[in-house]
């Protein structure tokens, strides 16, 4: 049998527009946005809204990346608590970013409703699964800390967590309502389309080659032979980032998230598993992260290989973690198999660069993408209209390369077959 090596559960409706929209080669646009994912569709939208001319050029097909491929998560908050962050950026800066931090699910969901999207999703939460006693007293730090904000989380019992996804190895774990579920394909085909009619112009298969400056003037060409002048780019292309802006590509560690996803749950499974569809990411060193889609099958992430798949064997990690919390699907098929590439920073925040005026860069989703892209889409597109840093919550930095860029990957994947040896040992 002929193995599709990435068989992804979300697909792209068959009436699926097709964007082929470019400015004329001699006008110069406010704005030219390499990378149509979340973050790039977003920035766009908004830039519109505000009165800039925009065009996105995207170098395959608007959802092919991370964008549509990932688990469809949308979780507030960073890897940071409030705490942290406060004290790492300072009491005003620290402060401006919890409050932005804690609005990115919201944003989401908003958008959806405000827009109508045709996005299927559920918002009742998401749960972090704790599975050992150290996990559950950072659980409690961390429900300490946004409690006294005010956000809608709580702990879970051990009973409590059992119930609310039907797993099996949890001592507790954490509730964070302000959550929920999408398909991330669809959002990202939907915030495209919202961006057209706003009059954003995408151009997908327009793999962009060069970007030089003269007399102030951003010149962009593509693989095509598309020209374009801009007074502003925004490289927003995160883990697929190539050599288009010098040490760039050094400053993260591109890996690759893998998925699967059963056959549609009989009545009496879906009844025991995730009854309200919350999402659940668990406390292991390589955690997996699991949700139910809109047609009823079982979605469960976590890290892959560095390299690409070679065959099913390379999701087997993901089926042996998927029967250790439901030995009940044990006769259930896995249908599909997919992977997308996802970027990890140094110090697992995002990063902003403008290593000359009018040149951003972003990078760095650390699995909080669908919601940190959005929102910040809507703040790097108030900072290009008003040119008011404050509108950026995180400092914009300087572009530095990881030391030994070359072997960092070898010294990660090393990293992730201890660490899920370690895991196993915790069953």
């Amino acid at each position: 049998m002929h193995l599709r090596f990435s068989d992804p559960i979300w697909q792209k409706p068959r009436t699926a527009t097709a964007f082929q929209s470019l400015f004329p080669a001699g006008q110069c646009v406010d704005v030219v946005i390499v990378g149509g994912g979340i973050l790039g569709l977003s920035t766009a939208l908004h830039a519109a809204r505000l009165g800039l001319a925009v065009q996105v050029l995207e170098a395959g097909e608007i959802g092919n990346g991370a964008s549509g491929l990932n688990g469809g998560q949308v979780i507030p908050g960073l890897k940071y608590d409030p705490d942290w962050l406060l004290e790492h950026f300072g009491l005003e800066r620290g402060e401006a970013l919890v409050n932005f931090a804690a609005s990115t699910a919201d944003t989401v969901f908003e958008l959806i409703r405000d827009e109508r999207l045709a996005v299927p999703f559920v918002r009742n939460g998401w749960i972090q699964a704790a599975h050992t006693e150290t996990a559950l007293k950072a659980a409690a730090n961390r429900d300490r800390q946004w409690r006294a904000r005010g956000a809608d989380v709580r702990l879970l019992s051990r009973t409590e967590i059992a119930t609310m996804t039907g797993a099996q190895g949890y001592l507790g774990g954490w509730l964070d309502r302000r959550a929920g579920v999408i398909d991330p394909l669809a959002y990202t085909s939907e915030l495209a389309r919202v961006a057209a009619a706003a009059g954003v112009k995408i151009a997908e298969r327009q793999n962009v080659m060069q970007i030089s400056k003269n007399a102030g003037i951003w010149h962009v060409s593509t693989e095509s032979g598309a020209e374009l002048k801009a007074k502003a780019v925004v490289l927003a292309t995160n883990a697929y980032t190539g050599g288009l802006l010098p040490g760039l590509a050094k400053t993260i560690v591109p890996l690759h998230s893998f998925q699967i996803a059963t056959a549609p749950l009989s009545s009496n499974l879906a009844a025991a598993i995730l009854p309200d569809g919350q999402a659940v990411s668990d406390s292991r060193r390589i955690l997996v992260y699991y949700r139910k889609s809109a047609d009823g099958r079982l979605v469960l992430g976590g890290r892959g290989r560095m390299a690409l798949p070679n065959g099913p064997a390379d999701w087997a990690h993901l089926e042996r973690a998927l029967l250790r919390l439901y030995p009940a699907l044990s006769d259930i098929a896995i249908e599909k198999r997919w992977f997308g590439r996802v970027a990890m920073t140094p110090d697992h925040l995002p990063h902003i660069h403008e290593p000359e005026k009018g040149l951003l860069a972003v990078v760095g989703c650390q699995g909080r993408g669908i919601g940190l892209m959005t929102a910040l889409g809507e703040r790097i597109a108030s900072y290009l209209s008003s040119g008011d840093t404050r509108q950026l919550p995180f400092p914009v930095s300087p572009i530095r390369p990881i030391p030994f860029h070359a072997f960092r990957q070898v010294g990660v994947a090393a990293t992730i077959a201890w660490y899920r040896m370690l895991d196993a040992f915790e069953r």
